[in-house]
């Protein structure tokens, strides 16, 4: 379990993030036109899953903005944002933002991509959302980067993220 903050409060996660070197575990995650994914479907990709409580807040909003610009200098590595938002919502979202470069996956028909990577929010007003977190997996699924987020009305460290991609482009 991950103490992290909601505007200063304690709040818990399920768990912990995966460690550097596991292998990310698999999921079911839906799309915005209703097709489930697993992780098999992003084989042989750098990934940057960033993990949002919804994409229907400020902080979220900007991260999925943030990412979709930056990635798109990263060739060969693709964003997930994963949220429990439905895929409606995620689509609708990403069409007035412009957002073309990163993917929207949410947990409309299996809920344990929260409890498996250990970002569940287990208590606190956002209780049965997801913690605000990023985890970056090189092409063979092992994780190079994890940062949960210590406050949720935070950003993620992109430059590090983004590192984190470089250096698994690389194949370091």
């Amino acid at each position: 379990m991950a103490t992290i903050t909601l505007g200063g409060n304690p709040v818990h996660s399920s768990g912990e993030l995966p460690t550097i070197g596991a292998r990310l575990p698999d999921f079911r995650l839906t799309r915005s036109d209703l097709s489930d994914v697993s992780l098999a479907d992003f084989k042989g990709k750098v990934l940057v899953i960033n993990i949002v409580p919804s994409l229907d807040t400020g902080v979220c909003a900007a991260s999925a903005r943030a990412f979709n610009m930056r990635i798109k200098e990263s060739a060969g590595a693709l964003v997930l944002t994963v949220s429990r938002d439905l895929p409606f919502a995620q689509r609708r979202f990403c069409e007035a933002e412009g957002i073309d470069a990163v993917i929207t996956l949410s947990e409309l028909r299996d809920r344990s991509f929260g409890k498996d990577y250990g970002v569940e929010l287990i208590d606190g007003p956002m209780a049965g959302l997801l913690s605000r977190a990023v985890v970056v997996a090189d092409a063979t699924g092992r994780v190079v980067y994890v940062e949960q987020v210590p406050e949720i009305k935070r950003e993620p460290d992109y430059g590090k993220a983004l590192d984190a991609v470089r250096a698994a482009l690389a194949g370091y």
